[in-house]
């Protein structure tokens, strides 16, 4: 069928008869069946890398060789990518009519592979933990209330499981919190991206390939949460395990690690052919959903753009199902200890149709799908597993700070400082946001930044600190920053002159709706008293912003201090003065803020968008509908569903890195470390 339909559109593909057609797709089966394991081994890198894409042309090349033996049957130019296009989307179809992506059929096409068992103790338990990116647990008992997650639901029902809600850590982002649940220790990572003044002003991205091994690197002590037997799948961090799949921090060692890839997943061409069935059939799903939302005007909405569709099948269905598929080769084979697994499809959707989206329910219903294939599985082990769910933070819902205010932090930070400013800034579009998750900042080409230093040194001290030091001015005291804010009433002018990141002297950046300001001129991290004095409008202007919730600064004098529009708190004591930004915020802000306060790369200022109560909602400085990385709302309300008998709500648990400490305890309490 497939091929009658290119053949059809004049695309490249030619064919005598039917007879030809048929005799044709018989020899591509012969062929696969031959040399697809071969080939599919040699280009496993580029299989992967490319999220499933280079799949297709290895299957151009094997429809090219077909038409080299066959007479009668040719295919050149476009034909040699959208047939094996429209093959899988025929396959697509006809597996929904027939229903053959059921479980029987999942299991011969996924797992027909021998597996070697586990020959220790059969009555050793082992877990895996099932992490679902972006999931806030009010939204996971609305999905299973609602019937998406009837899977998760039945185990509430039945007592076997419960959900214990925890708290996120300022950065309510999966760099700090896959840091702190897999290696006890988020230390120094004040967001998704940031940078180190100390390092050449260097840009750290959590999700770099040069990055996330030196990140992890910094917070391994070799007894993270899976050293024990534990395998990593498809996550940002290792902890620890020697047994990794996709999993950033290791990708440098392809050739090692990705042998299951190939074994459970690559090496059948028929289970190729369905995950790209269903990779179409997700593309389509998120046309669909474009359309519909600028049908009926949903708001708020943003611009996904053309290649978004693919970007997100990859990321909703191709890791999904590579994942599961090894998955239950660990479990059949019994190896693993501890596992741990990240579904990345749910926050990649909620990010740009919504957090309650249809769309983003639909994608929850299929992880659901993954996890019941997952309790079957466990039926056919060698040992007994626990399979515990959770999530690494939440999202909340809102309009930008863009669509809000017409304006970007970067035009914002622009209008308040001297005209001349060079200002560079990585607030990365919805376009750019998967993409960027794997591949790391590839604004101007660089990763490395050099900016040139406009302060002189000399003996190693900076002049500019000296000079600070000498101005005649009074001190800022408590009772007074409300008047030195109320003084400046900032007139809007902005420039927009753009920068080379080498050449700028401000570098702004975003991680949802917390903002990083850094004087990149200034080897170390400015106190409150210097930027006042070097930049008078910055800091007002900041925070009498309305799209601005609270900044925060270290002062020389009282130490980390936050300002809002109508008051001051100042942490190191918890003195008011007017109204306290952080009302809104919750009883733990203050921890969280002196946490990141004693952090070595904190910026010059850190900023915070409004939180708005009434409707739940933030304004990110990222173009992202949901979106996550400060504090307010959903972000900072992730959950773990635990079998019952774990102990792990005795406790508030407060922090990646308290979860990970509690974590341990069950695991510990297994004996499985």
């Amino acid at each position: 069928m497939g091929f009658i339909i290119i053949d059809a559109l004049s695309l490249g593909l030619k064919f005598d008869n039917w007879q030809t057609a048929l005799l044709a797709a018989g020899a591509v089966g012969l062929i696969n069946a031959f040399f697809w394991p071969i080939l599919s081994r040699v280009l496993l890198p580029l299989m992967v890398f490319t999220v499933g894409i280079g799949a297709l042309l290895l299957n151009g090349l094997v429809l090219w060789a077909a038409g080299n033996f066959l007479i009668g049957f040719t295919i050149q130019g476009p034909a040699l990518i959208l047939t094996p296009i429209a093959m899988a989307a025929c396959t697509a179809l006809l597996s929904a009519a027939l229903t053959i992506d059921d479980d029987a059929t999942y299991y011969r096409s996924v797992i027909s592979k021998d597996v070697k068992k586990n020959g220790e103790s059969k009555h050793k338990p082992g877990v895996i933990f099932l992490e679902i990116d972006g999931l806030a647990e009010p939204i996971l008992k609305e999905a299973m209330n609602k019937g998406h997650m009837p899977t998760l639901k039945g185990w509430l029902d039945s007592g076997s499981h419960k959900i214990t809600p925890w708290e996120t850590d300022l950065s309510s982002q999966t760099g700090a919190s896959q840091a702190g649940i897999l290696h006890g220790n988020n230390q120094d990572i004040p967001a998704f991206r940031w940078v180190e003044k100390d390092k050449n002003n260097k840009i750290m991205v959590s999700t770099g390939f040069s990055d996330a091994p030196v990140i992890e690197k910094r917070i391994s002590n070799g007894k993270g949460l899976l050293f024990c037997h534990g395998a990593s799948r498809s996550n940002l961090f290792s902890g620890d395990a020697k047994d990794v799949v996709f999993t950033y921090s290791q990708l440098r060692n392809i050739k090692r690690y990705y042998s299951k890839a190939w074994y459970y997943v690559y090496s059948n061409p028929s289970n190729f052919a369905r995950i790209l069935a269903l990779f179409l059939w997700d593309v389509l799903l998120e046309v669909t959903s474009q359309i519909l939302h600028w049908a009926k005007n949903i708001q708020p909405r943003i611009r996904r753009g053309f290649t978004y569709p693919f970007v997100r099948a990859g990321a909703n269905v191709f890791l999904r199902e590579v994942t599961t598929a090894i998955l239950i080769g660990d479990i059949l084979e019994g190896n693993v200890d501890v596992g741990y697994v990240t579904y990345l499809g749910y926050d990649e959707i909620a990010h740009h149709s919504g957090t309650r989206d249809w769309d983003s329910f639909y994608a929850l219903s299929k992880l659901d799908k993954q996890f019941h294939r997952l309790e079957q599985a466990k039926k056919y082990a060698p040992r007994p597993y626990y399979l515990v769910v959770q999530s690494d933070h939440g999202q909340t819902n809102g309009s930008t700070f863009l669509q809000r205010y017409k304006k970007t932090l970067e035009d914002l930070v622009r209008e308040l400082m001297p005209p001349e400013t060079r200002i560079y800034s990585e607030l990365f579009s919805n376009e750019d946001h998967f993409s960027q998750a794997i591949h790391g900042p590839i604004k101007d080409g660089k990763q490395y930044l050099r900016i040139k230093k406009n302060s002189v040194t000399y003996q190693g001290k900076s002049i500019f600190n000296q000079a600070v030091k000498g101005i005649d001015e009074s001190p800022v005291v408590k009772g007074r920053v409300m008047e030195y804010l109320k003084r400046h009433k900032i007139d809007p002018t902005p420039s927009k002159r753009y920068e080379k990141s080498e050449d700028a002297q401000v570098i702004v950046l975003a991680s949802g709706n917390l903002g990083l300001i850094y004087l990149t001129e200034h080897d170390r991290r400015l106190s409150f008293e210097q930027i006042k004095t070097l930049y008078p409008d910055l800091v007002p202007g900041l925070a009498q912003h309305e799209g601005v919730g609270f900044i925060m600064v270290r002062s020389d004098e009282h130490g980390p201090v936050v300002i809002g529009s109508g008051g001051v708190h100042y942490l190191a004591d918890g003195s008011l003065e007017g109204e306290d930004p952080l009302k809104a915020f919750g009883t733990s802000v203050v921890q969280h803020l002196i946490r990141t306060n004693s952090f070595q790369h904190t910026p010059d200022i850190l900023v915070n968008s409004t939180y708005y109560p009434a409707t739940g909602e933030v304004a990110a400085f990222e173009e992202l509908v949901g979106s996550h990385g400060g504090i307010g709302g959903e972000q900072s309300r992730p959950f773990i569903f635990h079998p019952s008998d774990w102990k792990l709500g005795s406790e508030e648990i407060v922090g990646a890195e308290d979860l990970h400490n509690a974590l341990k305890k069950e695991l510990e309490r297994l004996n499985i470390q």
